[in-house]
């Protein structure tokens, strides 16, 4: 017996070995979630239809019903089918801090991808394309960017449109007085009690936020535009490439297979929770071109 111990340990270790260095291959988002037995998603508490909280407490949105998807990959991956989902409120001005620190695993909501920001975080494959635009009540005649000077405008901290608007504004010297703000609510709170002109922000953002106000045609989405459409991704940390890979590859599974289309319909063209609202909004060409060959935005 004795001389069959060091026959087993051998063995045994053989067979341990590929599963250690399969365990040590794991990127180290898989192996914290493999680690910790759930997974934390980032999301916005009121942004819809991307991601926002249901009066029953409930996390829901387009952006929401993608990262599910990835959750089953990531269990299915892992050989865990327990583990669990943790959401984590993240704003537009803590969630590169909440991704970076390991606060949360993926992002899962409406954030802008473009070269600066990749140097601090990954982006998945896109998953809507959108232009900065600004609302204003209808009331006040506000058409054009030179309409707004020596006015105030709203944005929220942390975004790319205040960056573009502040942008604007010292290029065309047209003396407005940008207000940062938390979050959406908040700008959009101030040009509906007239304390800000307009608001800049996603344009599909703003059309969320009209139509689920208590007087849609009180307010007007702008025709001028403040940048090219730009796309958004999921967010997660910078350099993970198995993590990545795993996001993509369910994302791109998704985009090919048609199941894209019924995801987009639910949140984009049928009433969606808590009001019933539709936001009315077919599926782009340029979005329909991006689901069907979806590829890395490196712009």
């Amino acid at each position: 017996m004795k001389n069959a111990l060091p026959a087993l340990a051998l063995l045994f270790g053989c067979l341990a070995g590929p599963a250690v260095a399969e365990a040590h291959s794991l990127s180290p988002t898989l192996d914290k979630i493999r680690q910790s037995g759930e997974i934390a998603i980032g999301y916005r508490e009121s942004e819809p239809p991307f991601a926002y909280t249901d009066t029953d407490g409930s996390i829901i949105g387009f952006s929401i019903d993608l990262c599910q998807r990835v959750v089953d990959k990531v269990r299915e991956s892992l050989g865990r089918p327990d583990i669990t989902v943790r959401y984590v409120p993240a704003t537009p001005a803590t969630r590169f801090i909440l991704v970076k620190s390991g606060m949360i695993d993926l992002e899962c909501a409406a954030t802008t991808n473009n070269a600066e920001r990749r140097e601090m975080v990954g982006f998945s494959y896109p998953h809507f394309m959108t232009a900065s635009r600004f609302v204003s009540r209808r009331a006040d005649n506000i058409e054009t960017l030179e309409d707004l000077a020596g006015r105030s405008v709203a944005s929220a901290s942390g975004t790319v449109n205040i960056d573009q608007i502040n942008a604007v504004n010292r290029e065309r010297r047209l003396n407005i007085a940008v207000i940062p703000t938390k979050t959406n609510d908040e700008a959009f709170d101030l040009v509906a009690h007239g304390r800000a002109a307009a608001f800049v922000m996603d344009d599909i953002l703003l059309a969320a936020k009209i139509a689920a106000s208590p007087d849609p045609d009180d307010y007007v989405l702008s025709t001028v535009t403040l940048s090219a459409p730009e796309p958004y991704g999921l967010l997660l940390r910078h350099g993970d490439a198995p993590f990545k890979t795993l996001v993509n590859d369910t994302l791109a599974e998704i985009y090919t297979s048609g199941q894209i289309e019924q995801l987009y319909a639910k949140w984009f063209t049928s009433p969606i929770p808590p009001n019933g609202i539709n936001l009315n909004l077919p599926l782009s060409p340029q979005l329909a071109e991006a689901f069907s060959h979806p590829v890395e935005y490196l712009e």
